[in-house]
């Protein structure tokens, strides 16, 4: 069973930085794409930022672009949010999300039809 664990999650004030981590388990031979969405208070859930496993291709939501990092560590099966010029706007559970994938559609990133979710870490940006 595929487990996702986010951590990193914390306070930090508008302009700030701060990285998420996610670690993934219970993964079979399938290549994937793993990211990052997040869901604000009252408000739909978005994706953020994914990265495929094998080609590290990656994809950002306009709104993060410039600001945020996606990386990943395939040896410790592990994907990275680095946040930086951080924004109140930014405030939300971030959730860890991953979906196999083959072909084109481990080419194409896009964060989309997600399979596994982790439990989410809050992120709160204060102005």
């Amino acid at each position: 069973e595929v487990q996702l664990v986010e951590s990193g999650g914390g306070l930090v004030q508008a302009g700030g930085s701060l990285r998420l981590s996610c670690a993934a388990s219970g993964f079979t031979f399938h290549d994937y794409v793993i990211g990052w969405f997040r869901q604000a208070p009252g408000k739909a859930r978005e994706g953020v930022s994914c990265i495929s496993r094998s080609d590290r291709n990656t994809y950002y939501a306009d709104s993060v672009k410039g600001r945020f990092t996606i990386s990943s560590d395939n040896a410790k099966n592990t994907v990275y949010l680095q946040m930086n010029s951080l924004k109140p706007e930014d405030t939300a559970v971030y959730y860890c999300a991953l979906r196999y994938c083959s072909g084109y559609g481990c080419y194409n990133v896009i964060c989309y039809g997600m399979d596994y979710w982790g439990e989410g870490t809050l992120v709160t940006v204060s102005s």
